[in-house]
This record gives structure tokens, C-alpha cells and sequence, in this order.
């Protein structure tokens, strides 16, 4: 039996208020969000996947998109998360070119999407899937 093996892997990343990010990745998203025995989060996906989310004093926060929703109507889902409180423009015109509700065309070459950040400031995005 190999002692390496990749059956329960799982991504994470750091926030810098445990509560806030429970409080959004709950509610305001709508995913299930479980406490853990070590005070981190766990966020259960409905594919079956888990993601750890842990508080980090010195956090700064990803640059880079860390988790993507797929959708199936991406003006549709959009729209949802503004009337949940997510702005969903948080890039310039200058750096990504969208429509004042921040959705990005993708035109042939990407999806269509949209990116918003957390209250740690992680980036986070929905994509027409």
C-alpha cells in the first residue's frame, strides 16, 4: 500500500476573520460551511469535494481567482449575488474590459465571467459553464 496517496485531497486558503468568512461563504453564498475541531472551516461542496478555510493573522489576500462557480446563466447569477451585497465589478475597464454589472465577455475566447472577492479580499468568480 502506497503511503502517498491522493484519494482525500483538498484545497484551502486563508482568511483573515473566521466568522466573517463563515458568514459569507454561508449565508451570502449559500454554501455548507461546517466548523472543524481546530476552529477552521470546511466548506463541503456538493460534488462531494471539501475546501479548508483557515483565519491567518498576516493574511493577504490571493491576487488570483482561488474558486470558481460555474453557472449556467452567468447574467443570471450575477444579478443574485448583487441583490446578496457581492459587487461583482472589481476590476477596472482598463484591466478587464466589462459591463457595468463587471460581467467580462468572453467572445469566443473564455467564458463569460464575472469576479467579486470575499471579506478577506480573496478573489472569487462566476463563469458561464
Amino acid at each position: 500500500m502506497a503511503a502517498f496517496t491522493v484519494d482525500r485531497a483538498f484545497s484551502g486558503f486563508s482568511v483573515d476573520d473566521i466568522a466573517a468568512a463563515k458568514e459569507f461563504y454561508g449565508t451570502t453564498l449559500g454554501l455548507d460551511v461546517e466548523d472543524n475541531a481546530m476552529g477552521f472551516l470546511n466548506l463541503r461542496l456538493p460534488s462531494g469535494g471539501s475546501i479548508f478555510v483557515y483565519p491567518k493573522p498576516n493574511h493577504t489576500p490571493a491576487s488570483f481567482t482561488i474558486l470558481n462557480f460555474p453557472v449556467a446563466d452567468v447574467d443570471a447569477a450575477v444579478d443574485e449575488l448583487i441583490t446578496r451585497g457581492v459587487n461583482t465589478k472589481i476590476y477596472s475597464d482598463e484591466e478587464f474590459a466589462s459591463d457595468e454589472r463587471g460581467i467580462v465577455r468572453g467572445g469566443g475566447h473564455g467564458p463569460d465571467i464575472a469576479w467579486f472577492r470575499d471579506p478577506a479580499g480573496n478573489v472569487l468568480a462566476v463563469m458561464q459553464a
